[in-house]
């Protein structure tokens, strides 16, 4: 895996990065604090890439993950992926991930019966979730904990931008809503409290 060059672009939670190489995509970046530490980040890992406009490949994905964060239903599954600094295993599991379309989700143990893998493998399809050199594009925030929990995401923003990125898509998280939970927080019922008429 060689990265060759890297672009900075500005999405609806903030600005990401893409890294190329000649076999595609070699990373992505979720937002950092601001461009400088994005732009820090991806030279801490991909030293070797340079600042350049994206190639039509790399235009395309940036496009993709745009629109996606922008509500949109985006496939991104023909986003051509470097995956070769993967282990054969992390390569399994992201191939079933890809594969889950926007608005819908699996638990670490779904993923891992799709692999043919037993349910414990679960932990070990976590640890791959956690390696992902390209989240969004290999979508790491469709995967969730048992029971629809969110799990864990070691993005920057951690569980909150994972379920930023979920309501984006539409996708439901753990239980079903709520009577109120729609309504803005400032008129929600308290929790464990009646709305009692005191006229």
């Amino acid at each position: 895996m060689s990265a060759t060059g890297f672009t900075v672009f500005d999405t609806a939670i903030g600005a990401c990065a893409l890294v190329w190489g000649e076999a595609g995509i070699v990373g992505a970046f979720l937002p950092e604090a601001d461009a400088a530490a994005l732009r820090a980040r991806v030279a801490r890992r991909f030293a070797g890439a340079v600042e350049a406009p994206p190639p039509p490949a790399a235009a395309q994905a940036v496009a993709g993950v745009v629109a996606l964060l922008a509500g949109e239903k985006r496939d991104l599954a023909d986003v051509p992926l470097d995956f070769s600094a993967c282990t054969d295993f992390q390569r399994r599991v992201y191939a079933v991930v890809r594969a889950i379309p926007p608005g819908q989700t699996l638990t670490y143990g779904e993923v891992a019966a799709a692999m043919g893998e037993p349910r414990e493998a679960a932990r070990a399809v976590g640890e791959a979730m956690g390696r992902n050199p390209v989240p969004i594009i290999m979508p790491c925030h469709r995967v969730l904990g048992a029971g629809g929990k969110p799990g864990g995401f070691s993005a920057p923003g951690g569980v909150e931008t994972k379920l930023k990125m979920l309501q984006i898509e539409g996708a439901t998280v753990g239980e079903t809503p709520a009577l109120f939970e729609d309504l803005p927080l400032a008129v929600r019922p308290r929790q464990g409290t009646a709305s009692v008429d005191r006229r």
